[in-house]
């Protein structure tokens, strides 16, 4: 099999889960797209030495969150948006559990590392290990990161009267 057609089927199998990421991150569609288009022409380059790695999925979402972190200072990423997330949440909402829709616009105003490591905590289910891996940064930078971020969306939660209703004050 060619190199090429070894690509194209990586795009083809990944990028569901890679768009959605890569959404997440972002907040926005538009972006998310433009993030993606460009992370994949990265990886294009790159490819002979990253399809002979054993998880290459994984390294080109590395490559992805720091393409994002290092773009941080562009204006067009500053634009939050309160789009919904690509999956819809279920109709039944349990007591004690916040609706996503109440959620995202919230995580969405987190600064841009701080929206990394919930996306990547919270959303994709990654370890602490794992996220400092994506990001190529210390466990503990991943920690302080999560610890802001969930200490902002806590004081938006209370602004907004939510945290009463979970029972937090």
């Amino acid at each position: 099999m060619s190199t090429e057609q070894d690509f194209v089927e990586f795009v083809a199998a990944r990028w569901t889960s890679l768009y959605r990421l890569a959404y997440l991150l972002t907040a926005s569609p538009t972006v998310a797209e433009d993030l993606l288009q460009t992370t994949f022409e990265k990886a294009y380059a790159s490819w002979p030495r990253i399809s002979r790695m054993d998880f290459p999925e994984a390294y080109v979402r590395r490559m992805l969150a720091n393409a994002l972190v290092s773009s941080r200072r562009r204006a067009w990423l500053r634009e939050v948006s309160s789009d919904s997330v690509p999956e819809a949440a279920g109709e039944a909402i349990e007591v004690g559990v916040l609706d996503r829709s109440l959620l995202w616009p919230l995580v969405c105003a987190l600064p841009v590392r701080q929206r990394a490591v919930i996306v990547l905590r919270y959303y994709e289910d990654l370890t602490e290990a794992q996220i400092a891996d994506v990001l190529g940064c210390a466990p503990g930078t991943v920690k302080s990161q999560t610890s802001a971020a969930m200490k902002a969306l806590r004081r938006a939660l209370s602004a907004s009267g939510v945290g009463e209703v979970l029972g937090e004050s």
